[in-house]
């Protein structure tokens, strides 16, 4: 049985490009996205990893720290690493585990035997400060993430966390938001007093509350 949303997401130790982890400790109290790639040296995880570097704003302005995974070796990584630096126009700003033995791999069930039995598929995982995991995407090999929707899930969870509120379809930050379905409708005014619309008794929009 694989991973679920709302398990606890499992502790290790292992080596990465920016030393040895305990990834409960090196997380901390943050938010965390842990992704897999299928090799070092391959087109597509390329660019990814050079894309996650030119976002550390964006991930930092969220609390999210974000570690990537190869079942490389730790040799092999830092070589590749220059080559991301040196095609992406960036420096890779994280650390990338190295999970020659696939502990971590199958500790997360990024290996589908039917898809390839040895190397992992692109599995997003993300984790927060109470190391439940929250969201759980696997892409086929051949088709790179979107990261612009990983920022915009961890918009979401952030926001519905600490709101009664849940977001609608293609929501990205600053839109307005559902509310809850559990709150009476005269009570919204009193939570969400910058206004709502009825669409239905069972859909109403107010403002992001925190905006």
């Amino acid at each position: 049985m694989g991973l679920r949303l709302g398990d606890t997401a499992p502790n290790f130790k292992t080596q990465t490009t920016e030393g040895e982890i305990d990834f409960y400790d090196w997380l901390g109290d943050k938010w965390g996205v842990l992704y897999s790639h299928p090799a070092d040296y391959t087109p597509v995880c390329t660019t990814e990893l050079g894309m996650t570097a030119k976002l550390k704003d964006e991930f930092d302005k969220r609390n999210t720290k974000v570690i990537a995974l190869s079942v490389d070796d730790l040799e092999s990584h830092k070589g590749w690493l220059g080559d991301i630096n040196e095609t992406q126009h960036t420096t890779v700003n994280f650390p990338i585990i190295a999970d020659p033995d696939k502990k971590v791999a199958e500790l997360y069930d990024m290996i589908h035997p039917n898809s390839n039995d040895k190397f992992t598929v692109r599995s997003v995982f993300v984790i927060d400060p109470n190391k439940k995991i929250r969201l759980i995407i696997t892409y086929p090999a051949s088709t790179g993430r979107n990261f612009d929707e990983i920022l915009r899930v961890i918009d979401s969870l952030q926001l519905t966390d600490n709101y009664q509120v849940a977001t609608p379809v293609n929501w990205k930050d600053g839109e307005d938001v559902v509310v809850a379905p559990a709150i009476p409708t005269s009570e919204i005014p009193a939570k969400f007093p910058k206004g709502h619309k009825e669409l239905k008794p069972y859909l109403r929009m107010t403002p992001q509350p925190n905006k």
